[in-house]
């Protein structure tokens, strides 16, 4: 069953967001993370995963990646940290191709991106630091998956909510989802009403005064 906050979040911009995020004093907008491939904006539940050199997890071997996609589906999006400096594919076509297929609404990486061409190819979102062509293989592994991530400024934990389109990646606690909710909608139904008086003649410089500049403040 879809989860309610994940519906209400997948009706609101990143840019409404930020700016819930600095009316409540929360972190968890990220630039930088720019979309690569599909259209439109995703949200969903994080599904996390770090990944660096070292050793893998112990068991049968498995590469990277397939143990997030298992864990993943409709509601779920995969978020990656790869910020060890190494440069090597974090996320890549066959994965792709394996949470495309999972119904996953899609990848945020703080880290290098390979084979984006595939990722075009199959309409999947993908938002990624970097693009490279290097193979992960050899150079990194996955140090954990549903373990606390670093994404940007912003830890994320498995559970944790995240929205993302092409102003911006946004990281919300999932403790703070629901007041965070509150504030975004509220920001869009106000600057809705703007827009209307804007459409219906009122000078613009009216429209964004005094109460317009000062609508995140408490």
């Amino acid at each position: 069953m879809t989860d309610p906050n994940v519906q209400r979040l997948k009706r609101l911009d990143a840019c409404a967001v930020s700016d819930a995020l600095d009316k409540l004093g929360l972190k968890g907008a990220v630039t930088g993370l720019p979309q690569r491939s599909g259209e439109g904006r995703i949200a969903g539940i994080a599904v996390t995963m770090k990944v660096g050199p070292g050793q893998p997890p112990a068991g049968p071997p498995k590469h990277l990646g397939c143990t997030a996609i298992e864990h993943a589906g409709p509601d779920h999006v995969i978020v990656v940290e790869q910020r060890s400096g190494v440069e090597a594919g974090c996320w890549g076509g066959l994965l792709t191709l394996g949470a495309q297929v999972k119904g996953v609404a899609g990848v945020v990486a703080d880290g290098p991106l390979r084979d984006v061409d595939e990722a075009i190819a199959y309409g999947f979102p993908v938002f990624s630091r970097s693009l490279t062509s290097f193979t992960a293989r050899g150079r990194v592994v996955e140090l954990g998956t549903q373990v606390p991530v670093s994404i940007g400024d912003v830890t994320v934990n498995p559970g944790d909510y995240v929205l993302a389109d092409r102003s911006a990646v946004i990281l919300i606690a999932a403790a703070d989802i629901e007041r965070v909710l509150d504030a975004a909608e509220a920001i869009v139904a106000r600057e809705a009403a703007m827009a209307k008086a804007i459409l219906a003649g009122t000078p613009i410089g009216q429209v964004m005064g005094g109460a317009y500049e000062h609508m995140l403040e408490n």
